[in-house]
């Protein structure tokens, strides 16, 4: 599992400290980080999840897509960024992890506006194509199984109408994409990813160093 954040010991404490987070989010961080085996590094953080809602609130979006759900703190922020009528597709596979994001989303009184599709995630999102769902999405976080991220990004452009915009996670990889000596199959694929994308003439791209790193792409 790849480092949260490449800053500087200090630095992201700090950055996280200026975030204006509700006693809910809190909650739920806490919650998350007293998980075993350090499951809790699969959690954004909150500068992350403040920024994703800040993108879908600049943005304008109703309809939002995330591939990669974990415990709920980046559905949950961008849920509460979207108005009362907008639509959040959740898609993943872990019904236990799910179920925490569940309890919070309730609480929020955001249940309404989330539709969790449990499964393979190409699978979920081969479906809301099949429903009629191309070009009908405004925003898109992916942050699911690595290998998984080009399949994921090629459905979700899709599913995006023109200047929607597609946020992919752990793109930096613990710097580790940067290193042309490291091979295994996580990074290779992110690595490959991210020049694609970088050369990909459907969207506008860049890379941010916030977390483990961020790729924003809009669709053209």
């Amino acid at each position: 599992m790849a480092l949260r954040s490449l800053l500087p010991e200090g630095v992201e404490p700090y950055i996280s400290a200026l975030v204006t987070e509700s006693d809910l989010q809190r909650r739920l961080r806490v919650e998350t980080q007293a998980l075993p085996d350090n499951q809790a590094r699969m959690q954004v953080g909150p500068d992350q999840a403040a920024l994703l809602a800040l993108f879908a609130r600049l943005i304008g979006a109703r309809r939002a897509i995330e591939v990669g759900t974990f415990t709920g703190m980046s559905s949950l922020a961008v849920a509460l960024a979207l108005p009362e009528d907008g639509r959040l597709v959740c898609c993943d596979v872990s019904e236990e992890w799910t179920g925490i994001a569940r309890r919070y989303w309730r609480e929020a009184g955001v249940e309404g506006r989330v539709e969790l599709r449990l499964g393979p995630a190409a699978a979920s999102l081969d479906a809301l194509l099949a429903e009629g769902g191309a070009g009908r999405y405004d925003f898109a976080f992916i942050d699911a199984d690595k290998k998984g991220y080009d399949a994921y990004y090629e459905l979700c452009l899709r599913l995006l109408r023109p200047n929607g915009l597609v946020a992919l996670d752990n793109m930096l990889w613990s710097g580790k994409v940067a290193d042309a000596s490291v091979h295994d199959p996580d990074t290779d694929a992110l690595r490959a990813l991210n020049a694609k994308i970088a050369a990909d003439a459907r969207v506008e791209a860049c890379l941010l160093s916030v977390g483990d790193g961020v790729m924003l792409a809009r669709k053209r």
